[in-house]
């Protein structure tokens, strides 16, 4: 989440007549992430979020993830859907961009996850694969392995050359690496909906359980394992990457086993789908860290912390994924 686009007090009034949800009470950006605008909406009928959709997500698109995340609220998940205008409608233009208001859920994303949070995400993970089995529309992986190698090149000067360098020395040995072993990708494994961005400021949690799964944006038709993979790859590390921590990952993948179990190639898959997870977040951060607007009220996000988990993934045993 984050905030590229403003919005003034006269054209949020504009936008919210045409709901029935009262009038605005208070209205903030929030600053997390960097895909969408997004801002923090009190009416006097309730809360909602509104977002702005950015470059990054394509207007054709959406129809897709609403109907994805309205599949899934109908399947009993903790998932906010969109609120529909008085004529029916959830998409909307806003300033230039698609917008959607989204239900309000209640919650707190950990800053630092324990075991106990990583096991109910594995959990809420296998239940959301579960709930999309019988999902039949397909939208492909605009961030697979296919577009990692691309977007190291855009990660370059003008004239050519890498700028990978002027993140961190290591970076672009690291990402060489991510992309050599991503040449040997695993094939044939399931494939379902993925929500494929399960970070932990994507998971609402209250009292130890989940409350709201949200930020669907990146959810694709895609190998379940790597949905795993990138779940663990967000759950498992310390925040700079420096850290594994293996209590976390038995736990997460304990949660995801007692509903949905992997089978033997999908296990065997773990440590190199999970190189390409961090390998992918690696990219997209160095690129956004490299191309952020100095004036956006976003918190810019260390690539390093990922290419670290690329290198601990890339000597990885598919027993010390913590299965």
């Amino acid at each position: 989440m984050a905030v590229y686009t403003p919005v003034s007090a006269d054209e949020l009034a504009a936008f919210l007549a045409g709901y029935d949800i009262g009038a605005a009470v208070s209205f903030k950006g929030i600053a997390e992430g960097v895909e969408n605008s997004n801002y923090l909406l009190e009416t006097t009928a309730g809360r909602f979020i509104l977002t702005l959709y950015e470059k990054r997500v394509a207007a054709g698109d959406l129809p897709w993830f609403l109907a994805f995340i309205g599949h899934l609220a109908a399947r009993g998940l903790p998932v906010p859907g969109p609120v529909a205008d008085r004529q029916g409608r959830t998409l909307q233009q806003l300033n230039g961009r698609p917008a959607c208001l989204i239900e309000f859920a209640p919650g707190v994303s950990v800053t630092e996850a324990t075991p106990a949070a990583a096991r109910e995400v594995g959990a809420a993970l296998g239940r959301l694969h579960l709930a999309a089995a019988d999902f039949t529309q397909v939208r492909a992986n605009a961030l697979g392995p296919a577009s990692w190698a691309p977007l190291a090149a855009r990660c370059a000067h003008p004239d050519g050359g890498s700028r990978l360098g002027e993140i961190d020395p290591e970076l672009p040995g690291l990402v060489a690496a991510g992309l050599a072993a991503a040449a040997d990708w695993p094939a044939g494994l399931p494939v379902t909906t993925i929500h494929a961005d399960l970070f932990p400021d994507n998971v609402l949690l209250l009292d130890g359980r989940v409350t709201a799964l949200i930020d669907f944006y990146f959810a694709c038709t895609d190998t379940r394992a790597y949905d795993v993979a990138v779940t663990h790859a967000a759950w498992c590390f310390s925040a700079d990457g420096r850290v594994f921590f293996p209590d976390r990952a038995t736990a997460l993948m304990q949660g995801y086993a007692g509903v949905l179990a992997l089978d033997a190639a999908e296990i065997a898959a773990l440590p190199r789908l999970a190189a390409g997870a961090a390998l992918r977040f690696t990219l997209t951060r160095a690129y956004d860290w490299l191309n952020t607007p100095a004036d956006a009220l976003v918190t810019r996000k260390d690539p390093m912390a990922f290419a670290r988990r690329l290198a601990w993934y890339l000597a990885a045993t598919p027993e010390m994924m913590g299965g």
